[in-house]
């Protein structure tokens, strides 16, 4: 028997176990096995089984014949079945080779006439398939086929043929019940047959299909949302996440109308608005102030496979003022409370505290219109008129006070007059421990336009310099300070309130790229803030030591944090553009450590004994190890090695530097007074009965004496030549400075 014989598609005879013969189409050739499986469809459904190859030939002895004869068989069976079935159009076409049989007892008869006709399946009325689609792979019988009478279930193979386009014919009446059954009719209605199993290929290509409908589905709402947006802003992600943020939020800004809280310590944050070059260059706002007291950043982050997100850090202080905020309300909340404490012999500060830009400037000294300040609109003006204010109530008016005021700038450790042509200071410190400022221009006032003209001459002698965040960014601490003195010859101290401009604290890049006088500035301005956010925090605990000798600055304002009728506001200014997110968060960490006021671990140390009458404070360099101790006591990051070293090296440069120019300017002095004494010896000369012994002998001692001053200064020299070295080496560890 040739096994060639039998191909897929091919039509063959079968033979069930209730003893029915009829047509099947052969769907897989197991040759090993020795199995044909095949398929019909009945009752709506595709069956199959697997039948052995015996089988097959025994039924179907025409696949005995030769080759030639078998083909002609076949020809032969194939013309009587398609005259007796029609066959749909669409079946007929050239990629569907399909052959529909619509009366398998015909086609048996014909193919097969010697079986006996009650053989055959009465219940058989649907088409068999006879052929395969062109591309259709074969499968294992023992994975597509499923045992006699019972249908497939879904995952299997896909049913080998479509319904016929039209329905199976009725049988005449008289007919023995072999053919097909009838269709039968129930309400008038025909019996719809149910459709055909989708096969798994099929499933797969329509849940392709849905899944690229919800793909393109989201990408259009996507690009709504987009549209809602700037499409050409690079950051609108981080915009579109910030608004979806916010619009969860009950925002309850300050009220002008609310009272303030007085405090012995206020810390407050202030956002200033987006300014022109920010909305130019498309910033994102990402800072929220919700309600008074909180404040919130949105930091953009993004993970390592570039997913973009928020990372939200949330501040609370004692006042939080948003972008809609005008002076005259930080005003109110802030240092208007301090005004009444000097009049009751008391002490006040307030400082503006934030990086270059952020609006420092603006709120204490006024509020600009293009280059024009408006000076009338800032924390001095209103502070003065508040001053005078009550000075001329009827509470104080008669305890006979006048006003003073001084205008001076702390830059790189040195003290400078701005209302005396930015003279050089010195500061020193009494037999009281009273730190005095020697040399200080102090002026009466007696209105607030006074001092609007003090405040106008010291801002235009102020050093500053170019950054990325300002043409004219503040590089100094700027100490404006109203003086309450009792109007008598000795002029006692009433109280004084100090209003103070810090220098911009924005973080510089790699200290190893910045020129000495950058660092050095940046070093002097990180020095003082770590040293004032020490005091500040020392004023908050009774008792414990306070540790003013860490920067020119806190040995200034040491008063004002001495004694229990100290006050002190720190106002944070923070912008609120997208590129100044790491400068904003460091402001806002430095004012939230100064608002921690813990007690401290340990005892308080004491003060320091007094020393003599009138003598320069201590050395700072003892001072500076006694700010890394209480840094290191409270957990404070910013007091890394690197950093103490790096400002050891710079305070030496600057301590060495003064003592060098004050050497210098003496060895000058002496050297003109030896120029003019050689002059002299040489007028002698033209006498011609002069003394030549004398002559030479007063020429040698006085060039032995220059020569030994000469050397004593370049050994100087050379001493200072090597602690710039060791400045440049300590600098190139320092990434960055804390605050700077």
């Amino acid at each position: 028997m040739d096994v060639k014989r039998i191909q897929l598609g091919m039509n063959v005879n079968i033979q069930r176990s209730d003893g029915r013969v009829h047509l099947a189409a052969v769907s897989v050739i197991d040759i090993e096995r020795r199995l044909v499986g095949v398929e019909w469809f009945e009752a709506g459904d595709t069956k199959g089984k697997e039948v052995d190859l015996d089988a097959i030939f025994s039924l179907n002895p025409e696949l005995r014949k030769p080759l030639a004869l078998a083909n002609r068989s076949s020809s032969q069976k194939s013309h009587d079945s398609s005259r007796d079935v029609p066959v749909s159009a669409s079946i007929r076409k050239k990629n569907d080779r399909r052959t529909v049989c619509n009366n398998p007892n015909q086609s048996i008869s014909k193919s097969n006439p010697s079986l006996p006709k009650e053989q055959h399946d009465p219940k058989l009325k649907t088409p068999l398939v006879v052929g395969r689609r062109r591309g259709l792979r074969s499968q294992s019988a023992s994975d597509t086929v499923q045992k006699e009478e019972h249908p497939r279930p879904s995952g299997k193979m896909a049913p080998p043929s479509r319904l016929p386009s039209r329905p199976p014919s009725r049988p005449k009446s008289g007919d023995d019940g072999s053919g097909p059954q009838p269709v039968q009719k129930k309400e008038g209605k025909e019996k719809v047959r149910a459709p055909p199993r989708k096969s798994n290929c099929v499933k797969e290509v329509e849940k392709m299909q849905k899944q690229r409908e919800e793909r393109r589905a989201k990408q259009k709402d996507q690009i709504s949302k987009i549209q809602e947006y700037d499409p050409t802003n690079p950051n609108w992600e981080f915009l579109r996440m910030i608004v979806e943020h916010r619009s969860h939020l009950e925002l309850h800004p300050l009220n002008f109308e609310e009272e303030a809280v007085e405090h012995k310590i206020c810390v407050c944050v202030r956002k200033r608005p987006l300014n022109a070059k920010e909305r130019n260059r498309k910033e994102v706002d990402v800072v929220t102030i919700p309600d008074h007291c909180t404040t919130l950043v949105h930091e953009p982050k993004q993970k390592v496979d570039l997913t973009k997100y928020l990372e939200n850090q949330q501040f609370r202080f004692d006042y939080s003022f948003d972008e809609s905020s005008t002076n005259d309300m930080v005003y109110k909340f802030t240092a208007k409370p301090l005004v009444r404490t000097i009049f009751n012999k008391g002490m006040a500060t307030c400082f503006a505290y934030g990086q270059t830009g952020s609006g420092k400037t603006h709120t204490m000294g006024g509020t600009f219109t293009g280059k024009d300040q408006d000076a009338r609109k800032g924390i001095y003006a209103m502070a003065t008129a508040d001053v005078f204010k009550l000075l001329k109530s009827s509470a104080y008016s008669s305890k006979n006070l006048i006003v003073c005021a001084s205008f001076f700038e702390i830059y790189c450790g040195k003290v400078f007059d701005l209302l005396n042509k930015k003279k050089k200071l010195r500061v020193m410190e009494d037999h009281n421990q009273q730190v005095q400022v020697v040399g200080l221009t102090e002026t009466e006032v007696t209105s607030v336009e006074d001092v609007l003209r003090l405040i106008a001459l010291g801002n235009s002698a102020r050093t500053s310099g170019t950054t990325s965040a300002n043409q004219h960014s503040s590089r100094s601490h700027a100490i404006f300070q109203l003086i309450l003195r009792v109007n008598n010859p000795r002029r006692q101290l009433h109280g004084k309130f100090s209003l103070i401009d810090l220098a911009g604290n924005e973080r510089g890049a790699d200290t190893s790229t910045s020129d000495r006088q950058t660092r050095m500035e940046g070093a002097e301005i990180n020095k003082s803030l770590l040293a004032l956010k020490e005091c500040i925090r020392a004023l908050g605990r009774k008792g414990a030591h306070l540790p003013f000798r860490g920067s020119v600055l806190t040995q200034v304002l040491r008063d004002s944090f001495v004694g229990d009728n100290s006050r002190t506001c720190m106002i944070a200014m923070v912008s609120p553009g997208f590129t100044c997110c790491e400068h904003t968060l460091n402001t806002l960490r430095y004012a939230d450590r100064v608002k921690e006021l813990g007690p401290g671990k340990g005892e308080p140390k004491p003060s320091k004994p007094a020393k003599s009458d009138c003598i320069p404070s201590s050395p700072i360099h003892s001072d500076l190890a006694e700010l890394e101790e209480c840094l290191k006591e409270s957990g404070d990051p910013d007091s890394s090695l690197e950093v103490m070293t790096f400002h050891e090296a710079v305070l030496n440069i600057l301590q060495a530097e003064e003592a060098l120019v004050d050497a210098h300017k003496e060895a000058l002095e002496v050297r003109n007074k030896t120029c003019k004494e050689e002059e002299r010896l040489v007028a002698l000369t033209d006498d011609p009965d002069y003394n030549r012994d004398d002559y030479v002998q007063q020429v040698v001692q006085l060039l032995q004496a220059e020569q030994a001053r000469i050397g004593a200064l370049l050994g100087q020299f050379m001493e200072f030549q090597e602690k710039l070295v060791e400045e440049e080496t300590a600098s190139k560890k320092v990434k960055r400075l804390p605050f700077v």
